[in-house]
């Protein structure tokens, strides 16, 4: 087991964007103070965090001296360059590691990965060219999901296929880029479990959450979910057998479909999780703290929920709505300090409560 991060110590975080926000919030309350590391000149976590350095990703000086200046690294998302990773690791302790990245960074090392450890995942294949798309169009059936296997979020990246008359526009749309094609799969509703696991191998997971997508942006997420106990409890059970296998340590993000025959993991997410954001205002130890404490060496609380949430994000001209939610009774406001609010873009959330009785 990792000795305990001391009070007063520096959490590195690379990423500065909202994830990285409440993170630093979280590890304050704990003692603990965050530097931040991020390309970009403005962002979120910035109004929070004891440090900042603006450099690239590639900027071998600033990473070194980054590691210098911090006691354990953590990410605030999956695109990291793993050559980052590669100059940080041998400097000071990275968790999660570049195993995890390594894995998500590729949809189809992903899918591979979760098929192997036995879990059900949608069928998939490579495509690197026009004639493998056909080829596997051919195998999986339409319709069909063209997705670069690198980058893309919030929809971006893909596009459905319905026929083969649709192979050559879909190809065309990948620019190029290596993908995957993937089976649709017929779920009636989308769930996530947000887990995580400790240095000393100790793993907590919090209630699945239901998602509602609209437009390819996590819209909602619903607390409790619409699970059977069995169901529930092989949800948790995936989520620990994915942490375990890649000998993790923080918060991770399992993505799920489920249909009337089976749990379908759809993708993970090596971080804390937009899902998860309930956990704020439904849980003593919300997602953010469990995943300072594991970085940080210290035991993992249970996340026991205390009340039913519904969690709403508010995106672009939903932040014309802050009258009304400021006066909501039961409802909870986190805003991420984003100046310019463009369509598409997450701007902050909203946590409803119910308290539960009993």
């Amino acid at each position: 087991m990792t000795e305990p991060l001391a009070q007063g110590r520096v959490i590195g975080i690379l990423g500065g964007g909202q994830l990285g926000r409440m993170l630093s919030v979280a590890a304050a309350r704990l003692g603990y103070r965050c530097h931040v590391y991020d390309p970009a000149p403005h962002i979120p976590a910035a109004d929070v965090a004891y440090a900042v350095t603006n450099a690239a990703w590639d900027d071998q000086a600033a990473l070194t001296a980054f590691a210098a200046a911090v006691d354990v690294v953590t990410l605030e998302f999956e695109n990291v360059p793993t050559a980052a990773l590669d100059l940080l690791e041998p400097l000071c302790p990275v968790r999660p590691g570049r195993k995890a990245l390594a894995v998500s960074q590729d949809r189809l090392a992903e899918k591979t990965f979760l098929r192997d450890l036995g879990l059900q995942t949608a069928p998939f294949a490579a495509v690197d060219r026009a004639e493998d798309l056909a080829q596997a169009l051919g195998q999986i059936g339409a319709p069909a999901i063209l997705k670069t296997r690198r980058m893309g979020y919030d929809g971006k990246g893909q596009v459905r296929l319905e026929s083969a008359d649709d192979i050559a526009s879909a190809w065309a749309a990948m620019q190029g880029a290596p993908a995957i094609l993937e089976g649709v799969v017929p779920f009636t509703h989308e769930i996530s479990v947000i887990a995580a696991r400790g240095s000393d191998g100790a793993v907590a997971a919090f209630d699945p959450g239901e998602n509602l997508h609209k437009s390819g942006i996590l819209r909602e997420t619903r607390v409790p979910a619409r699970l059977g106990a069995g169901q529930r409890t092989d949800a948790i059970l995936m989520a620990a057998n994915i942490l375990n296998a890649l000998d993790y340590v923080g918060v991770l993000g399992v993505e799920i479909f489920v249909t009337p025959q089976a749990l379908v993991v759809n993708e993970i997410a090596p971080r804390v999780h937009n899902s998860g954001h309930w956990t704020q205002n439904g849980c003593a130890v919300d997602q953010f703290e469990q995943h300072i404490r594991a970085v940080a060496g210290l035991p993992l609380g249970d996340g026991q929920r205390h009340s039913d949430v519904t969690m709403t994000n508010l995106i672009g001209d939903d932040m014309d709505k802050l009258p009304d939610l400021l006066r909501a009774p039961g409802t909870a406001l986190h805003l991420y300090g984003k100046p310019d609010i463009r369509a598409g873009r997450k701007m902050g959330h909203v946590n409803r409560i119910t308290p539960l009785r009993g």
